[in-house]
């Protein structure tokens, strides 16, 4: 046990209590369905969620210490030069941005990125929090049939509609991929809404049709660009 004279917190209890709350924090970050990011001042990404690694077919910890400016374009230079501004004046304001990404579907997507500073002291250099809201909605429509079957379903969404023919669990999907079963689960629900079926049943058969899995073979598999 640590010791203690009896009138406070145990030496480093404060500490520790402040490593449990952040975990804590991280883990409901993880399951909020809002694309949300931490990112240096510079341009760093210190932390991604769940649904901002999804938009680009990865796992949170691959976009870790990559640029944000690698993966969206902004689309007003006001936005970059009122963040300076107001980091030297020490603000703490939200300033909405309009950028553009293309997500692991392909195509172009358009949205506002809200920017937070925030920091522990006014004195830090502060971090950005980065919260992506999507202005079109083509991800919620049903795709169109293709020729190229990348152009309605993403690699991983992809395997996943293939182990999902031939029958396999949420956990096995998720060994076989290198996803969490949350992250299986979470390209399933996007693919559900994108195409608006109810179940995995309707998503396989949907993938047959639109040329993502090649009919007639077996065990099911993905089917190339034609």
């Amino acid at each position: 046990m640590r010791p203690t004279d009896g009138c406070g917190p145990a030496p480093g209890t404060r500490l520790d209590a402040a490593v449990i709350w952040r975990n804590r924090a991280l883990r409901l970050l993880d399951h909020v369905p809002l694309p949300i990011a931490v990112v240096r001042f510079g341009g760093g990404i210190l932390i991604v969620n769940r649904a901002m690694a999804a938009e680009f077919g990865l796992l949170p910890g691959q976009l870790r210490n990559r640029r944000i400016l690698d993966f969206f374009t902004p689309r007003d230079s006001a936005t970059l030069q009122a963040l300076t501004e107001a980091v030297r004046l020490h603000r703490r304001s939200q300033y909405p941005a309009r950028v553009s990404w293309t997500p692991s579907s392909g195509g172009e997507r358009h949205g506002e990125m809200t920017v937070d500073l925030v920091s522990d002291t006014p004195e830090q250099t502060p971090n950005l929090l980065l919260s992506l809201r999507a202005l079109d909605e083509t991800a919620a429509r049903p795709a169109p049939p293709s020729a190229n079957p990348s152009a309605v379903a993403s690699p991983i969404e992809a395997r996943i509609l293939a182990a999902a023919a031939r029958g396999a669990t949420t956990a096995r999907i998720a060994k076989e991929i290198g996803l969490t079963a949350d992250g299986v689960n979470y390209h399933l629900a996007r693919l559900t809404r994108r195409w608006q079926l109810p179940n995995r049943t309707a998503l396989v058969a949907r993938a047959y049709a639109l040329g993502v899995l090649t009919p007639g073979a077996w065990p099911p598999e993905v089917a190339g660009p034609r």
